[in-house]
């Protein structure tokens, strides 16, 4: 949707209130009862225009979204749709993926915290926009009131940015997205890219009174029906029998469409996984291997060359690479830790090829060093190339 260049509507107050008093919420539980007792007890009464902005956690709970946390990492394997980075810290290892729910998080947005004194993980539903439209259907049910919408919120990272931020997990009901292009600045001068991201401004404004340790899990966020749709039937048709869709030619817009992908996601790996696809090795460490993926600190010069090593010498896979005996750091002399890597085979072409995925590798790991400039043949038989790390690596 692109907005006509027409005259900017000056903004008015906007106000969120925190809906206290939902209780623990079980497998199971009228989520929209819930919140509406909630914005009861706050002295309001849900009217147009309004928009409840609501964690994810007690969604998860309603739904029975749970699992057993005992082996974490398997759970987010199964929640993962591809792994964008993954990292070793102090406290084990950290998965950047793109979760079945839709977007990028830590860990798929599988989560610990929050789970009412409960030993269990909270998983989040694979369809959020959907929980916004059914949670919508049963306010409006309850209340008589049509044009409002609700906003599914969650906490992830951000990555250029330190801290965690709350951002629209789903939606219904909304303008997510207030494309400006095509409209003018203060000055008069053409917007060309400006969009904001209306939903997510309005999750992270809502955690501002939500909290993360207050167990306020909802708050109504009042002042901008502008942002909000005209009135839809998401159950069935109109009463003229048409579909139902929103006035003014505005189709209902989720959360999703928020979420990069394809040639839209300029980031879709982080720096080192993008150099082990360019070479063909899925992201994080091969199956049984013992350097596994880079530590957040406390990295050597020593761990990033077996690292690189790993992924350029693939024998087991790579017909190429079968003439190639040996890839590896030699002890030269009183090197410590050895800084000589060489690759000997039977293959001329076999070495050529290891040793040109071993440049790569050791540049994605940012290590420094020298290669021969022509490889040798020994009396044996064997082509030979070294690779010496320098002094300034990594």
């Amino acid at each position: 949707m692109t907005r006509p260049a027409t005259g900017a509507t000056a903004p008015g107050a906007v106000t969120i209130t925190p809906l206290h008093g939902i209780p623990e919420v079980g497998r199971g539980d009228d989520l929209a009862r819930l919140l509406l007792a909630a914005v009861d007890r706050a002295g309001l009464r849900l009217r147009e225009g309004d928009i409840l902005a609501v964690s994810s956690k007690i969604v998860s709970k309603a739904m029975g979204l749970t699992a057993s946390p005992a082996d974490k990492e398997a759970v987010v394997a199964a929640e993962t749709v591809r792994v964008v980075a993954e990292r070793v810290g102090a406290s084990g290892m950290t998965r950047i993926v793109q979760g079945k729910a839709g977007p990028v998080m830590a860990a798929a947005g599988v989560d610990a915290s929050n789970t009412g004194g409960r030993e269990l993980l909270l998983l989040l539903p694979h369809d959020p926009d959907a929980v916004c439209r059914s949670l919508h259907t049963a306010v409006r049910d309850s209340t008589g009131v049509r044009e409002f919408a609700v906003v599914l919120t969650d906490t992830s990272g951000r990555p250029w940015r330190e801290g965690q931020i709350d951002f629209a997990l789903g939606s219904y009901g909304l303008r997510v997205l207030d494309d400006l292009r095509g409209s003018h600045d203060a000055d008069g001068r053409p917007l060309e890219v400006t969009a904001r991201a209306v939903a997510d401004e309005i999750a992270a404004a809502a955690d501002l009174v939500k909290g993360k340790t207050a167990g306020v899990p909802a708050a109504l966020v009042r002042g901008l029906a502008g942002s909000v749709l005209p009135g839809v039937d998401p159950a069935g048709p109109t009463p003229s029998g048409q579909p139902p869709r929103a006035t003014m030619g505005e189709e209902i817009e989720g959360a999703s469409r928020l979420v990069r992908v394809g040639d839209g996601d300029w980031f879709a790996l982080g720096p080192q996984e993008a150099v082990r696809a360019a070479l063909g090795v899925p992201p994080g460490p091969a199956p049984g291997s013992v350097h596994g993926p880079r530590p957040v600190v406390g990295d050597t010069t020593a761990r990033r060359v077996l690292r690189s090593v790993e992924v350029a010498f693939r024998p087991h896979v790579d017909p190429w690479h079968r003439g190639v005996t040996s890839c590896g750091l030699v002890t030269t002399g009183d090197a410590v830790p050895p800084r000589v890597l060489v690759v000997t085979g039977t293959s001329a072409f076999g070495v050529g090829v290891v040793c040109a995925r071993l440049q790569v590798a050791l540049h994605g790991e940012g290590v420094a060093f020298d290669v021969d400039p022509e490889p040798t043949l020994d009396a044996a038989g064997s082509w030979q190339v070294t690779l010496t790390i320098r002094d300034d690596a990594g």
